[in-house]
């Protein structure tokens, strides 16, 4: 199912969030897609692989997916989700780079593989969609800089708290017990996404536990007490805002 547009409370743009396929119109939309072919991709199966080499962009039809990124050093950071609409592998395309990321599916999922050099052909006779994907692009990077400035200003705690609110409104299912994530993240994911270690998120999870303002389960969890991590996530202005060469662990 598409999402909607949504717009950004700060600058009343497009939200980082609203995916490729929706910033188009009907018909380019479908003419885009009849350029490639469908692939389907079952649970925890890998889209992309980082630093291989590219051919093709994905445009995801169906299904959820994980974006990350390994350090030499083994460090995984989860960069982000993306789910129906959106299209990934496109910078490898346009930049003739390797994948900077890898893509795997959370959920089974249905996409549609355009190979580069139709994708760039598409966009060079297509100025609205082009002018699109350059929108998406300005919004990411935007996006990442506010998480930038978050992960400066903000206890790892305060950054933890956010990512699970920010999870239940985008990934939940309201149930009788409390909002069911949708998306099966590990301890190591979740600690990628906000800077942290697996050992930080496991203290955390079990402080929010002790709280019960969460349940957790294998790749499961269920936020029971949502004003628990309201709470915690007001506290970091309150705080002030630290160096941003020494973020606060805690």
């Amino acid at each position: 199912m598409m999402r909607t547009a949504v717009h950004s409370p700060d600058d009343g743009g497009l939200d980082d969030r609203v995916p490729f396929l929706a910033r188009l119109e009907r018909e380019d939309r479908s003419a885009l897609l009849a350029l490639g072919r469908r692939l389907d991709f079952t649970p925890r199966m890998v889209l992309i692989h980082q630093n291989e080499p590219s051919s093709h962009v994905l445009f995801l039809v169906e299904g959820w997916t994980k974006v990350t990124a390994a350090a030499a050093n083994g460090y995984e950071a989860l960069l982000a989700l993306r789910g129906p609409g959106d299209i990934v592998g496109e910078s490898a395309a346009l930049t003739g780079r390797p994948r900077s990321a890898t893509v795997t599916a959370l959920e089974p999922v249905r996409a549609v593989a355009v190979e580069h050099e139709r994708f760039k052909d598409f966009l060079g006779r297509s100025p609205a969609v082009s002018f699109a994907l350059l929108g998406l692009t300005a919004d990411r990077t935007r996006a990442a800089d506010r998480r930038r400035l978050e992960f400066a200003s903000l206890s790892v705690r305060e950054r933890f708290a956010i990512l699970l609110l920010d999870l239940a409104r985008t990934h939940g299912r309201r149930t009788e017990e409390g909002i069911e994530l949708a998306v099966p993240l590990s301890k190591q994911e979740l600690a990628g996404s906000v800077g942290a270690s697996r050992e930080m998120v496991q203290r955390l999870l079990r402080e929010l536990r002790d709280k019960e303002a969460v349940v957790t389960g294998r790749r499961a969890m269920l936020i029971r007490r949502p004003d628990v991590l309201r709470r915690i996530a007001a506290a970091g202005p309150a705080a002030g805002i630290p160096s941003p060469q020494r973020p606060r662990e805690e």
